[in-house]
C-alpha cells in the first residue's frame, strides 16, 4: 500500500469491515428465516395432528396438554423472527448502500492515482 494515501487506506479498512458485517448479517438473516419457515411448518403439522402431541424441552419430550396454548408460543416466536427479520433486512439494506458508497470511493480515488 505505498503511495496509497492514509485516508484511502482507512476508507479500504472501512471498506473491508463493512464487507464483513455484511456477510455476518446476511448470514444471520438466513439462518433466522430458515427458523421462521421451520416453525410455520411446526404449526401446519400440528394443525393437522389428530393424535398426542409432545413438545421437547432439553432432553425430555413432554406430552403437550394444551394445543392452544402451544399454537400461541408458535404464534408469538413466529412473529418475534420476523421482528427480528426486519430489522436484519434494515441493516442489510443500510451495510449494502454504505459498501456501494466505499466502493464508488475506493474506485474513484484508486482511479485518480494511477492518472498521476
Amino acid at each position: 500500500m505505498n503511495g496509497i494515501s492514509p485516508q484511502l487506506q482507512n476508507q479500504i479498512t472501512q471498506f473491508q469491515q463493512v464487507q464483513q458485517q455484511l456477510q455476518a448479517v446476511t448470514s444471520q438473516k438466513m439462518q433466522m428465516d430458515a427458523s421462521r419457515r421451520e416453525l410455520i411448518k411446526t404449526k401446519e403439522e400440528l394443525e393437522k395432528s389428530t393424535g398426542a402431541v409432545y413438545r421437547t424441552s432439553g432432553a425430555f419430550m413432554i406430552k403437550v396438554e394444551n394445543l392452544d396454548s402451544l399454537k400461541a408460543d408458535l404464534d408469538d416466536s413466529i412473529e418475534t423472527m420476523e421482528v427480528r427479520i426486519g430489522s436484519l433486512e434494515r441493516q442489510e439494506t443500510s451495510l449494502k448502500e454504505k459498501y456501494t458508497s466505499l466502493q464508488e470511493t475506493i474506485n474513484k480515488a484508486m482511479g485518480n492515482a494511477k492518472e498521476e
